[in-house]
Parts: C-alpha cells; sequence; structure tokens
C-alpha cells in the first residue's frame, strides 16, 4: 500500500516503530501532488516559500495543506483574491504556531471561494478546484483546496476555515471527515476575517481518528484571539469510543423536507438506523426557526464582511491599481479603482449587500432583525439540547454539482449551507463524515451537531459510526 494513502495514525505508528522515516513520507506525498494536483488543482501554491518545508521533527512530522487564508509568516497568503497578492505576513497565525511545534510538515497552501465566499471553490483568482471523485464537478466550499488534497491523498491532513459549511459541506461532497469545533475553542488569530462572529477554523481529515489527533494540536485558549474561551482541552483520542448505548440523538423533522436530495435522505436515514441498532436513542425533534437560517445567515455575515474588507483599499498592502482617468481626488480614484480591479464579483456582491444592510435607514430593518433571528436559532438548539445529546441531519441537501452549474445563480449556490449554517449561527460544534455514495458515485456526508464545547460527544457518535461501516475506506480514482 503506497504511504500516501494511511492515515495519519497509521504512518505515525509506523514512524514510531521505525518502519519509514517522516522524510519518506514527505517523499511520497510530493510525488503524489507533482502525479496529481495539475488535474485536481487543490494547492496554490506548494511549500512555504516556495517549498521550504516547516518542521519534519516533531510529534506529528505529518504533511499538511494550509488554507490561504491563514497567515504563515513571510509567505505569500492571499485568501485567493487578486487584492492580497504579494501580501506576506509578519507573523504566524496561531493554528500555524502549533503546527510547526508538534513538527507538521506544510506541505501547501490550499485554494479556496475568494476570502472564502462561495460554496464551490469556484471563485478564486487562481481558478476552480476540482472535485477528485469527478473532475467534472465541484469539491465544495469555500474550503474546497483543503478538502480535494486531502480526498486525492495529496496530503494527510489540512485546515480549513468554517464560517457557515465551509469545512464541512467540502468534506461531504469529498467524502472526507470536516469538523467546525465550538466558536472559540481554536484561536483565530491570524485568520483573515470574513466575518468574525462566524469564522471557526478547524481540520478536514481522512477518518474520525486523524481528526482528533488534529484537533489535539490546534485547540485551546489564546489571549491574542479576544473570543478565545478560557476551557480546558480534553485529549479528544480518548472519546473514540465504539459505544453510542443509551445517547440520545434528535432528528430535526425541519431538515428532511422538499429539495432535499432522495439518495442524501436515504442515506442519512440509514445511517441513522445504524446507530440505532447500535444502542442510542432516536427521537424527532424540532428546530422551528431553521427557515431564517439562510436569510439571517447573508444579512450578519455579509454586514461582517463589508466591515472587514473595507481595509484592503490599496495603501497597507496587497494590491494598489493606478486609474488611467481622473476623476475625483487622485487618492478617491485610487481606492475605486484598486477595489475593482482587486476583488471578484462574488466579493462585490456580498460587499454591497452587507454595506446596504448597515446603511442608515435599513440597519434596524436588516442587521438588527438577523441578530433577533440568530437568537432565536440559538434557543432552538438550547431547548433541544435538554432532551438530547447530538442532532443528526444531512450535510448538505445534494451532492456535488457540477463545475459552471451554480456559479451564474446566486440563490441556489447560498441554499447549499442550508444545513450547516444553523451551527455557525449558534456557536456549535458540528461535524460531517461520510455515509453513503449516490448513483453516480458521489459521496453523501451526514453531520452530527452538540452542545458548545461537546466535541468529545460528536468523536463518540461519529467514531462509533464510523467503525461500523466502510464508507470512509473509499478511495477515488485519479488516473
Amino acid at each position: 500500500m503506497s504511504l500516501y494513502t494511511l492515515t495519519a495514525h497509521a504512518l505515525l505508528d509506523k514512524i514510531k516503530s521505525g518502519q519509514i522515516s517522516a522524510a519518506d513520507v514527505v517523499a511520497a506525498f510530493r510525488k503524489r501532488i507533482a502525479d496529481v494536483d495539475g488535474k485536481v488543482k487543490a494547492l496554490v501554491r506548494l511549500g512555504p516559500d516556495a517549498g521550504r518545508d516547516n518542521g519534519g521533527s516533531g510529534l506529528f512530522p505529518i504533511p499538511i495543506a494550509i488554507k490561504d487564508n491563514m497567515c504563515i509568516r513571510d509567505v505569500e497568503t492571499t485568501c485567493c483574491s487578486k487584492i492580497l497578492k504579494g501580501f506576506r505576513p509578519p507573523y504566524n497565525a496561531t493554528v500555524i504556531e502549533k503546527i510547526i511545534e508538534q513538527g507538521g510538515v506544510i506541505l501547501g497552501q490550499a485554494n479556496m471561494d475568494e476570502f472564502a465566499f462561495g460554496s464551490s471553490c469556484e471563485t478564486s483568482c487562481y481558478g476552480p478546484t476540482y472535485n477528485p471523485w469527478d473532475l467534472k464537478r465541484v469539491p465544495g466550499g469555500s474550503s474546497g483546496g483543503s478538502a480535494a488534497s486531502v480526498a486525492a491523498d495529496e496530503v494527510v491532513w489540512a485546515l480549513g476555515s468554517d464560517t457557515g459549511g465551509s469545512i464541512r459541506q467540502p468534506a461531504a461532497f469529498c467524502g472526507i471527515v470536516g469538523l467546525k469545533p465550538t466558536y472559540g475553542r481554536v484561536s483565530r488569530y491570524g485568520l483573515v476575517a470574513f466575518a468574525s462572529s462566524l469564522d471557526q477554523i478547524g481540520p478536514l481529515t481522512k477518518d474520525v481518528h486523524d481528526c482528533a489527533l488534529l484537533m489535539n494540536i490546534i485547540s485551546g485558549y489564546d489571549r491574542r484571539d479576544s473570543t478565545s474561551v478560557d476551557v480546558p482541552v480534553p485529549d479528544y483520542t480518548a472519546s473514540l469510543i465504539k459505544d453510542v448505548k443509551g445517547l440520545r440523538i434528535g432528528i430535526p423533522k425541519e431538515c428532511f423536507i422538499e429539495g432535499l436530495n432522495p439518495e442524501v435522505e436515504a442515506s442519512v436515514r440509514a445511517a441513522i438506523e445504524v446507530l440505532k441498532k447500535l444502542g442510542a436513542l432516536v427521537v424527532e425533534i424540532s428546530l422551528p426557526h431553521t427557515k431564517y437560517a439562510v436569510a439571517t445567515y447573508y444579512i450578519l455575515a455579509t454586514a461582517e464582511a463589508s466591515s472587514n474588507l473595507a481595509r484592503f483599499d490599496g495603501v497597507r498592502h496587497g494590491l494598489r491599481a493606478q486609474p488611467t482617468t481622473s476623476r475625483k481626488a487622485p487618492i478617491v480614484d485610487m481606492f475605486e479603482e484598486t477595489r475593482n480591479q482587486g476583488f471578484g464579483a462574488e466579493a462585490k456582491r456580498r460587499i454591497m449587500l452587507g454595506t446596504y444592510s448597515l446603511s442608515s435607514g435599513y440597519y434596524d430593518a436588516y442587521y438588527l432583525k438577523g441578530q433577533k433571528a440568530r437568537t432565536l436559532i440559538k434557543n432552538d438548539f438550547d431547548k433541544a439540547f435538554e432532551s438530547v445529546d447530538i442532532i443528526v441531519t444531512p450535510t448538505a441537501p445534494t451532492t456535488a454539482f457540477k463545475v459552471g452549474e451554480k456559479i451564474s445563480d446566486p440563490l441556489s449556490m447560498y441554499l447549499s449551507d442550508i444545513y450547516t449554517i444553523p451551527a455557525n449561527l449558534a456557536g456549535l460544534p458540528a461535524m460531517s463524515l461520510p455515509c453513503g455514495f449516490d448513483q453516480n458515485g458521489l459521496p453523501i456526508g451526514l453531520q452530527m451537531v452538540a452542545k458548545p464545547f461537546a466535541e468529545e460527544t460528536i468523536f463518540r457518535a461519529a467514531y462509533t459510526y464510523e467503525q461500523n461501516t466502510t464508507w470512509h475506506t473509499k478511495k477515488p480514482v485519479l488516473n
């Protein structure tokens, strides 16, 4: 078996036993990238600073891909946007420091939707990433490059960011495991902000065991992040027990409605039956305000994006465009031309949406009402968790769609995140893991949501399900 097909825990066992070296692992993955990334296009840059490895001699000398919105010191970091071309951060994100401290080998920076604005990885200034299961289809977004690099065995695991489903939806489309931790569990210091009250960094891995290992590395309090929560971090691998007896699983009736692909529904319901047969208690619950989640999200997230992206003006870093004709004051002309050339269509759309909802006369009608709706959505979850331990839903309403299919239909694209957005609005931990395939051989994702800082419950349920099925062992064929 080729080294690049192995999980992190399997590789670590071989390294510790002396069967292989960390250098062998890195060499195998470098060759794999050379062989297949020309087709998948998961990575936009190879290794920090043109191939220089970071680490390789610690507890976890494992090849990793980093989404291109996490700062790596002195290495170009662009959020896959023209407006940040040439930007080299003067510091490392906290998660990068943690990876390096543990000996992680950063093999590349992963493609993404521009500034994490998208559900298909098609809005990148570097062009789209393709799904390893079908190169004519999208890998999901916005962490599409991170998910595709893991699914294609270009790296062992990857880091992504999740604002409305950007780890879980691509994990589902690519047939791997993706976790959005509780808001505040993993430091956001050094993550280029999209929507600061929603963003969260998390792992994308080949199986649940690897997910627990990577969470052990990146979790923890960080005084440099004002939203980081100072609570103890457990050893997540201790939660990898094959037992769900007595675990109370809630199934929201609002999640099995018109618009859900029948094959997705059948696979998710079959997964629920597996958990039930293993001893879990399954009950129907209601999350009545779920129907407002997408609308609420696209008011709040775009408002925060509008504010966060105001800093990109051609003055401090990245692109500076000079107008060919003078229309206003020279500095204003430069601002306008830089932002016009630097931002793509989807970024412009979200900036304008957010600016509108924050503008005088519309703030109360949109942004304030959105915050109130967010509270109602959170309250639904609080009430549900009084009677259940975990909530199970589909991760996405469909399997991976074709490249170009939805790029000109923003509303259809936005609805791709209908099942993932609520967990972000409520700040809850949520995982996607494989639970089947459709008739086209495309992966289907199962989502598990738990109480704040109850990632251990997710790991217990997900590991039990995974160890009693074989979906996670399937691999795409890339010739």
